[in-house]
Formats: structure tokens, sequence, C-alpha cells
């Protein structure tokens, strides 16, 4: 979703997102881009009829609900990299575990994490602070480059795209409970890991400014400089 109108804030947002989309590949400096979605968990209430030649296989209409899980998915589109980390609640305190994860983790020895995720309320530094004590929470917080999409604009984010093909390739059906959900997670990561799949982004802040330009309100670039 795009403003209807010229929006100042939402092409700041966008034109700081987008430079750090341009920036090259730097181990020491990793993208890492966060999203997050939930999955219903539906239990079959009677065998479904597996498939046989010329016909797909058949569910029954009822199902039994079985709560919601939380997905965060990380995804370092230029490592060809992602994670995804399957919890109970999508609360301050969960996102901040996963930012400790990493920190202290997957990316241990970087000198800092550059950080694109959305507007959430809980994607902040007030998130840590909350989950730890001052000191490691402070610690945790110099440890990212923190930058925002804009608001309406969520689908600048990377980690978004990664978690459409996570739904398109394994979250599109009936899964039980959450043990069943993390170990089918678990197998997709191993493939798409094992591809080294990255991310190839084409839309840059010169596009941006000529297909986007009714945004920029009285202050617009004049796109003829590029």
């Amino acid at each position: 979703m795009i403003p209807p109108a010229a929006n100042a804030a939402f092409v700041a947002a966008m034109e700081d997102v987008l430079e750090v989309y341009t920036r090259p590949h730097d181990p020491a400096r990793p993208l890492v881009c966060l999203d997050e979605t939930s999955k219903q968990l539906v239990a079959e209430t009677r065998a479904p009829v597996p498939m046989r030649p010329g016909r797909p296989a058949r569910h029954d209409y009822e199902y039994e609900r079985n709560g919601t899980a939380n997905l965060f998915m990380l995804f370092a589109p230029l490592e060809g990299w992602r994670h995804v980390k399957v919890t109970e609640r999508r609360t301050a305190v969960d996102y901040a575990h996963v930012l400790k994860d990493v920190s202290d983790t997957h990316f241990k020895d970087a000198e800092k994490i550059v950080l694109v995720q959305d507007n959430l309320n809980t994607h902040s530094p007030a998130s840590l602070y909350e989950a730890f004590p001052p000191a490691e929470a402070r610690r945790l917080v110099e440890r990212f480059e923190w930058h925002y999409t804009p608001k309406h604009g969520s689908w600048l984010d990377m980690a978004e795209s990664e978690l459409a093909v996570l739904s398109a390739q394994c979250l599109n059906r009936r899964i039980a409970d959450r043990q069943t959900l993390e170990q089918e997670v678990a197998a997709w990561l191993s493939r798409r890991n094992a591809k080294h799949a990255k991310a190839d982004w084409r839309f840059t802040t010169a596009a941006a400014r000529i297909k986007l330009k009714s945004l920029s309100g009285d202050f617009r670039l004049d796109c003829r400089v590029f």
C-alpha cells in the first residue's frame, strides 16, 4: 500500500531503506531484514484421502483449530541466508530475544548489523530494555544500525518477500501443532539455504523518484539530474 497523497515521511524512510539496499556486500556489516507473521494451527478431524494418479489429495472440510504460532523471519539477502524462529507469541520480549540471537549467535563476529524492519510497535530499542537489564539492552542496541520502512511501505522490507516464499512453499496447508510447524519450517530452511537463494532487488531511489513522484510534494527533486 502506498499513501495516496504527498507524504514526505514516506519518501524519507523509503529513500533511507533504498540507500541501504545499494550498499556493497560487507561481511563486517551484514544486512539483515526482519519481519514476522502468524500461522493458524489446524488439525484434521478425519484422515485425508491421499493423492492418487489423476486425483489430488482430499481433505475434509471440517477441522479443529489448535491455536496460532508466530514466525519471525530473518533474511540476509546478500548472504543468501535466512532463519525462522517459531514462537508462541509476538511480544516485545520475544522480539528482543530474536535480536539477541541475531547479535550473539547468527552474526556474532559482525562489527555492526544493518537492520531493516517495519514499524510494528514492538520493533524498537525499547523492547530490548523490556527484556534485559539496561547494560545488556544498551549493548544490544549498539550492535545494530536501525532502519525502518515507511508506514504503509512494509513491501520495502525484503523479509516480507521471503515470508511470501515461505507461505507459498511451506505454510499453504494444514499444520496441526507447533512441533510439526517447526519441523516443516526447518526442512524448508535447509533446502532454501542450501541454494543460497538471494534477493534481486531492482527498485532504486532514481526509479522511485520517477514512479512515486506524487508522494514527495514540494520538495521533489528533479529526476533529470540522474
